[in-house]
């Protein structure tokens, strides 16, 4: 047996500030049986993994624990039974068993997928959360149907850039909110039909006015604490507002659903079965090929700035694309 291989990790032992994200050196995890050990080359950032660390999060990992989801990297080798990738193949992940802000990761199998060969490493970290959560959200949670009218309350970010491909890919009419021009103008190239400054008063009127006072079939929520009460009255007769982002609570008058019968729904990733899972892998396996799965970096961090970027991701403004590790 070869001597234990160390790599560089991101370690958490206490709940807290951004500053408990300490790097550290930690064995190279093994893979067992059903897993694959990756070589990480990006990772990507997520709000909930600010949540997890702060310790507000409903679900905590036992401590010390490493976090990360959303690696792109190269098969390092296989456990016993693994047929789905090889050692040596570009790979991206919807989720980790070891933690993804390290230099290696292990996952088991049903989580790890090819990447596309036109993406760069950093492009891959950017699918995992943000593209499986929009597809949840869109498809197995709010049903939309082509020539449907979709708001994307937060186009922007990483969830939002991805739902605004997703959207035009499966036909919606899109419509997108960003709190920078900057913004506005990531969300029409990336899909969007129209951009709204959610930061400008009466923004929410001109949205109305571009659906012509019908409202919107669906709206993917990332900030419901602030936007909710308007959100119900924003949507079409029988609209369907996905809660994909909270940071606190919000008050509404339940009337609101009554005027419009319509509905309020949770979306939770980790909740998807693993056939809801193929079925959205396959899905952007196809927009790989087709041309419009272009993940969107916004900054590229080093391993040891994490938490730089774990307070970026929530203090910074105006969200332009998606904060990656990079190894």
């Amino acid at each position: 047996m070869s001597a234990c291989r160390l790599m560089r990790a991101i370690s958490v032992r206490e709940f807290g500030a951004p500053s408990v994200l300490r790097l550290t050196e930690l064995p190279v995890p093994q893979p067992g049986p059903g897993q694959v050990l990756i070589r990480v080359h990006a990772c990507g950032v997520n709000p909930v993994e600010t949540y997890i660390r702060a310790g507000t999060y409903p679900r905590k990992p036992p401590l010390p624990y490493t976090p990360g989801t959303d690696v792109a990297g190269v098969v390092d080798s296989v456990g016993e039974g693994v047929t789905a990738v090889k050692a040596g193949e570009r790979v991206f992940t919807t989720a980790t068993e070891s933690g993804g802000y390290a230099e290696f990761s292990v996952a088991a199998e049903q989580c790890v997928h090819r990447l596309p060969d036109a993406l760069h490493f950093t492009q891959g970290a950017a699918i995992g959360v943000p593209y499986f959560t929009a597809y949840r959200a869109l498809v197995h949670k709010a049903h939309t149907q082509p020539g449907e009218t979709v708001l994307i309350h937060g186009a922007s970010g990483g969830v939002g850039v991805a739902a605004c491909q997703l959207s035009r890919a499966l036909g919606l009419r899109v419509l997108g909110t960003a709190g920078t021009p900057e913004g506005m103008k990531l969300a029409l190239n990336n899909g969007a039909h129209l951009a709204f400054n959610h930061r400008e008063e009466g923004y929410t009127h001109k949205i109305m006015e571009a659906t012509e006072g019908r409202g919107v079939d669906v709206i993917l929520e990332m900030l419901s604490n602030v936007n909710l009460s308007k959100d119900l009255q924003m949507v079409a007769y029988g609209g369907r507002v996905t809660v994909i982002g909270c940071r606190g609570s919000i008050e509404i008058n339940p009337r609101d659903t009554m005027a419009k019968e319509s509905c309020i729904m949770g979306v939770a990733l980790f909740f998807a079965t693993p056939a809801e899972s193929r079925q959205c892998a396959a899905l952007l396996s196809a927009g790989g090929e087709a041309g419009w799965l272009r993940p969107v970096v916004g900054s590229q961090v080093p391993l040891d700035q994490a938490p730089q970027a774990h307070h970026d991701i929530i203090q910074c403004p105006g969200a332009a694309g998606k904060i990656v590790l990079t190894m």
